[in-house]
């Protein structure tokens, strides 16, 4: 797996990445496979000591959405229509997650994406599917964010 080329040099200037606390560790062009890990902060979680289903959907579309950011080399972000997902176990505060988001099928009007949580043991936390539409990938400067 290779980071060169296709985590953008400003995703984690970020909010959201921030927040999740996401790193990017790889691509595979063989599977279509991006790997992201993440720590679970205090700010994303419930007083059941684990992480809020919402911000579950957060991850999922990270590493999905960077699954097709890598696929197109950087040029192209999912914009998505539909994402369903399924919560296995509660992922509990200070976690570290590991992320794995897979381009299925892209084409030029629809992306079909999945994704999914494990934790390091590889024990499955939740996972997910996506209908997207294809975009140019936006930058902080074409959105006016920064």
């Amino acid at each position: 797996m290779s980071e060169a080329g296709f985590y953008p040099d400003d995703a984690g200037q970020s909010p959201h990445t921030a927040l999740l606390g996401s790193q990017f560790l790889g691509w595979d062009d063989a599977t279509q496979t991006a790997t992201m890990r993440f720590t679970v902060k205090r700010e994303v979680c419930t007083w059941r000591g684990g992480v809020q289903g919402g911000l579950i959907a957060g991850y999922l579309d990270d590493v999905m959405g960077y699954a097709f950011v890598a696929a197109t080399g950087g040029a192209m972000a999912p914009l998505n229509l539909e994402i369903s997902m399924t919560l296995i176990r509660l992922i509990p505060e200070g976690a570290t997650i590991i992320g794995k988001g897979r381009v299925v099928k892209a084409g030029r009007r629809v992306v079909f994406l999945e994704g999914e949580l494990l934790a390091e043991d590889g024990t499955i936390y939740a996972r997910s599917t996506s209908t997207a539409i294809p975009t140019p990938r936006p930058t902080p400067t074409s959105t006016g964010m920064v």
